[in-house]
């Protein structure tokens, strides 16, 4: 008999090979992204933007779109496949790889939301680089590319631990979408044996100094993990070449190897006659007399402003701008604020605890040569009985560039020659990064300040206090990052502080009374608004959410669609079929 070890790597061999045979010819089948991107060293066909349909305000589109990151642009996509004529708005440029990314952190600072805000609570989350993203593509411009799935039992929390909440879908409903999603971006790792496990499109990366530390400690101490998942092509994928481990990929991916919506989604979108008025902040979603039904978004683009009609609106501004948006909408029949009948809106806003750990080697490490998410451990990611603290945390490689090294370093109190002595000793240093699961707590949200924009509208006051599980769990998973830095044979260890992910705000909910959408991503107070972003998330696991957001969004997609061929695509017709 096959022992059960052999038998498990046969297992995750096949399932990758079949998964990889098959992804390039089913994803063309049904977004074409990747061929639609040039094949002549520049990395996006300026024809599709000075070819894209455009629409004029007075026509009322099948449906308008606030945002163009994770959410907005799937969602596009996968209407105007389905025949639906689709307005985007995006608050940030129509970036051009060529000429707008640079292989520089400094350079790179526009690719961030910094615009003004307020953040205030006991435990203020600082806002910029690894939480906002501005222009089409949005904030997965400057992610790392780390795409793993939530676990089932993020979905039941409450049950199952007795914190958080349940959602109002399982996760065998997002199963089909994620495995879409892997394909699209694609995705390269191991085959996965945490939640459920699965296997990738693509086989993983190879492994740099970073990687091997973080194998070499968790070797040591009997820690399980994995190289990936990442969304890089690993290989040739359509038009997009392979990773070349240039290690900027937090500063927008200059190569096309890191997926992104800009190239992932946007092409075939744009093919398929989706309008993106790059430029364009919306201010306000419009509603008929009695705030039934949305009629169109109110935006302002050139100094002007306008109002583009839709008989759909989808926000999609992530879990800062979508409450702010719906806030500043307040009328006669939502006094305070569109949707907000249960004083839900902006409530229950997240962000993931994510100490990093950094340690001392003698060899040189070079972080930066490979995928900054390139080996992970999901280890600790459920809730431990023995534990003190529910829920848990993942762990996973993490390279920071020399400024954001400096940063690190200067927040350990060093300073002058001592900072200049750590940061020549760059090269010597391995990070491991971890996201701890931070629960919702109905304190922690996003109401307007007093203060305004450069437009006159009140900006968000993001108001966030840990609570003590939350301490606990970030506590547990810094001392593991120090021991497996330590077992690796690191001679100092130095830990910070940070906050990573957005997610929540708008959460989805069984009942109008537990959140602001429902299973298919609808308002409950108005059924022809949808929210298709990162802020319908009820819980936010130990895992990034672009993944899950994408997912989320192909799925609502799909029961949007279904719901509109009794003919008008209106809420009465969706209602009577899905």
């Amino acid at each position: 008999m096959t022992p059960p070890q052999r038998h498990s790597a046969l297992r995750a061999a096949r399932d990758t090979l079949r998964l990889n045979a098959a992804s390039q010819r089913e994803v063309r089948a049904r977004n074409e992204s990747a061929w639609l991107l040039p094949n002549d060293g520049t990395r996006f066909d300026q024809r599709l933007i000075q070819d894209m349909r455009r629409y004029q305000e007075s026509d009322e589109v099948d449906l308008v779109v606030v945002g163009c990151g994770a959410g907005g642009s799937v969602l596009a996509q996968r209407m105007a496949r389905h025949g639906w004529t689709v307005v985007v708005l995006e608050a940030g440029p129509f970036w051009n790889p060529d000429t707008d990314w640079v292989s520089d952190e400094a350079g790179s600072h526009q690719l961030y939301w910094t615009e003004p805000r307020v953040i205030s609570g006991a435990d203020p989350v600082p806002m910029g680089s690894n939480n906002s993203g501005r222009g089409v593509g949005g904030s997965m411009v400057h992610y790392a590319g780390y795409t793993p799935r939530f676990h089932p039992s993020d979905f039941r929390t409450r049950t199952e631990d007795g914190v958080g909440a349940d959602w109002p879908i399982d996760y065998r409903d997002l199963r089909p979408s994620y495995e879409r999603l892997e394909q699209e971006l694609p995705v390269a790792g191991q085959y996965w044996p945490w939640g459920d496990p699965h296997a990738y499109p693509y086989a993983p990366h190879p492994v740099g100094g970073n990687g091997e530390i973080f194998l070499r400690g968790a070797a040591a101490l009997g820690v399980e993990a994995r190289v990936g998942p990442v969304a890089i092509a690993n290989g040739r994928f359509g038009n997009r070449p392979h990773c070349v481990y240039r290690g900027f990929c937090l500063q927008g991916c200059k190569v096309n190897a890191k997926a992104s919506p800009l190239v992932t989604h946007v092409p075939d979108a744009l093919a398929h006659g989706v309008e993106i008025r790059a430029d364009a902040m919306a201010t306000r979603v419009e509603t008929d007399q009695q705030g039934r039904l949305a009629t169109g978004v109110r935006y302002v683009r050139g100094g002007r402003e306008f109002v583009q009609r839709a008989r759909n609106v989808a926000v999609a501004g992530y879990s800062i701008e979508t409450p702010r948006l719906l806030l500043n909408s307040a009328n006669s029949r939502f006094p305070d604020g569109l949707c907000n009948d249960h004083d839900l809106v902006g409530r229950y806003l997240m962000v993931q605890g994510a100490p990093q750990t950094a340690g001392r080697f003698t060899e040189e490490i070079r972080a930066y040569k490979a995928p900054p998410p390139e080996v992970s451990s999901e280890q600790f990611y459920e809730t431990d009985p023995a534990k003190p603290y529910r829920r848990g945390f993942s762990i996973q490689t993490v390279s920071p560039l020399p400024i954001t090294w400096a940063e690190h370093v200067a927040a350990q109190g060093h300073w002058g020659r001592d900072l200049r002595r750590y940061l020549d000793d760059y090269v010597h240093w391995a990070t491991l990064g971890a996201l701890c699961e931070l629960l919702p707590q109905p304190g922690n949200r996003v109401t307007l300040a007093a203060e305004k924009d450069r437009h006159g509208l009140p900006v968000a006051d993001f108001s966030y206090t840990q609570c003590d599980n939350d301490r606990q769990l970030i506590k547990s998973a810094t001392a593991v990052m120090e021991e497996i830095l330590g077992a690796a044979g690191a001679s100092e260890v130095m830990t910070i502080d940070r906050y990573a992910h957005l997610v929540g705000g708008c959460r989805m909910g069984a009942n109008a009374a537990e959140g602001v959408v429902d299973r298919q991503l609808r308002s409950f107070a108005v059924r022809n608004l949808l929210i298709t972003d990162g802020s319908v998330l009820p819980t936010q696991g130990a895992a990034n959410p672009a993944l899950t957001i994408m997912a989320l969004v192909d799925r609502a997609a799909a029961l949007l669609a279904e719901g509109a061929r009794a003919g008008l695509r209106a809420p009465e017709a969706q209602e009577a079929t899905a």
